[in-house]
C-alpha cells in the first residue's frame, strides 16, 4: 500500500507539471486556434494515444448502461466544459493568473465534499439524523450514528482565505501591457472559476467508477464523451483557424499526449489511491510551475497586490486541508 501511494504521489507531481506549463501551452496555441478547436485537436491526439495503451492492456472491459451516465458525465464536464473554460480564460488573462484562480480548486473540493457529495459529512448528519428519529441507536461506533469527522472551522477560514487571495488576484489594477486592459479580464476570471467549477465535477463524477473499472478504461472513454462534445462546437470554429507553424504543432502535441492522456491517466489513479481532497491538494503547486515557465518563456508579471493574493490562495488551501486546523476538542476526543 505504501508503494502504490508513493507511485501516486509521483504521478500527481508529473500532473502539475504537465498542466503548470500547460497554461503557457495553451496561450500560444490560442494565437492559432480558437478555444473548442483547440480543445477537439487536443483530445484527438489524447484519443489515439490512449487507444493503443488500452489495447496493450490485459482484461477486457465493456461499455455498460450503469457506467455510461458517470463516463458521459465527467468527460463533458471535465473535458469539454473545462477546456472552453480554461481555453478561452487564457486568452483574455495571463497564463499565471489562470493557474492562480484555478488553485482554489482543493478549496472548492472541501466546500463539495462537506456540503452534500455521496459521502460527504452533510449527508451523512442527515442520514444520521433520520436514523435517530426512527428509533435507530445513535452511539459512537454504531451503524446507524453519523462517522466522527474533522470539525471545520479551519476548512472553512482557509476556503474564505483563499478566494479573498482569488478576488485581490482578480481585482488588481490592470496593467496597460496587459491583456487585462483590453476590458477581457473579468470574463477571464469568471471563465477560469467555470473551469474550477467544472474540475470539481468531473472528479466526484469519476469517484464511483474507481472500484469496478481499471483507470485506463476510465480515462479512454471520458476521453471519448468529452472529444464528442467539442466536434460541433469545433466545426463552427474552422472558418477562424490560423496557419499552424512548427511551434504551434508541437505545443499542440505537448497539450494532447502529455497534459491529456498521460495527466488525466496519472490523475485517475492517484484519485483511486489518494482520494479527491489529497489529489486536488497537489492542484496548489500549478501556479508555481506556471509562473516560473510564464516568466521565462512569455515574459509574464504579476503586480504585487497579485503576488499577494496568490500567497494568500496557497496559505487558504493549506490551511483548509492540514490536519492542524483540527480543534482543540477533537484533540482531546481523540486522545481518548
Amino acid at each position: 500500500m505504501i508503494r502504490e501511494k508513493s507511485k501516486a504521489t509521483l504521478a500527481l507531481l508529473a500532473c502539475v507539471l504537465f498542466w503548470g506549463i500547460s497554461f503557457v501551452s495553451t496561450k500560444i496555441a490560442r494565437a492559432v486556434f480558437p478555444p473548442m478547436s483547440l480543445g477537439a485537436l487536443r483530445f484527438a491526439l489524447a484519443l489515439v494515444f490512449l487507444f493503443f495503451i488500452k489495447k496493450r492492456t490485459p482484461g477486457a472491459e465493456h461499455l455498460s448502461r450503469r457506467d455510461l451516465p458517470l463516463l458521459a458525465g465527467a468527460g463533458l464536464s471535465g473535458v469539454t466544459l473545462y477546456f472552453f473554460f480554461e481555453n478561452t480564460g487564457v486568452a483574455l488573462i495571463s497564463a499565471s493568473e489562470a493557474s492562480i484562480i484555478v488553485a482554489a480548486i482543493p478549496a472548492l473540493t472541501l466546500a463539495v465534499e462537506w456540503l452534500g457529495a455521496p459521502g460527504g459529512l452533510l449527508l451523512r448528519r442527515v442520514r444520521g439524523l433520520l436514523a435517530k428519529g426512527e428509533g435507530a441507536a445513535a452511539r459512537p461506533g454504531s451503524p446507524s450514528a453519523p462517522p466522527q469527522s474533522k470539525p471545520l472551522w479551519g476548512r472553512w477560514l482557509g476556503t474564505l482565505i483563499s478566494i479573498i487571495g482569488v478576488a485581490l488576484t482578480a481585482g488588481g489594477p490592470a496593467d496597460p501591457a496587459s491583456p487585462s486592459a483590453a476590458g477581457g479580464h473579468i470574463l477571464g476570471y469568471l471563465c477560469m472559476g467555470g473551469a474550477a467549477v467544472s474540475w470539481v465535477a468531473y472528479c466526484f463524477l469519476s469517484r464511483p467508477l474507481f472500484g469496478r473499472r481499471s483507470r485506463i478504461f476510465i480515462v479512454y472513454w471520458q476521453t471519448v464523451f468529452g472529444f464528442l462534445g467539442f466536434i460541433p462546437f469545433a466545426v463552427f470554429e474552422a472558418p477562424q483557424w490560423g496557419k499552424p507553424d512548427l511551434r504551434i504543432v508541437l505545443h499542440v502535441a505537448f497539450l494532447g499526449i502529455l497534459c491529456s492522456a498521460l495527466a488525466y491517466w496519472f490523475y485517475a489513479h492517484s484519485l483511486a489511491v489518494l482520494g479527491i481532497p489529497l489529489s486536488a491538494l497537489f492542484l496548489n503547486f500549478i501556479p508555481v510551475v506556471t509562473v516560473a515557465v510564464g516568466y521565462v518563456v512569455l515574459a509574464e508579471r504579476l503586480r504585487p497586490v497579485q503576488w499577494a493574493g496568490a500567497a494568500l490562495v496557497l496559505a487558504g488551501v493549506s490551511l483548509a486541508t492540514s490536519p492542524g486546523a483540527w480543534s482543540r476538542r477533537h484533540r482531546r476526543q481523540k486522545r481518548y
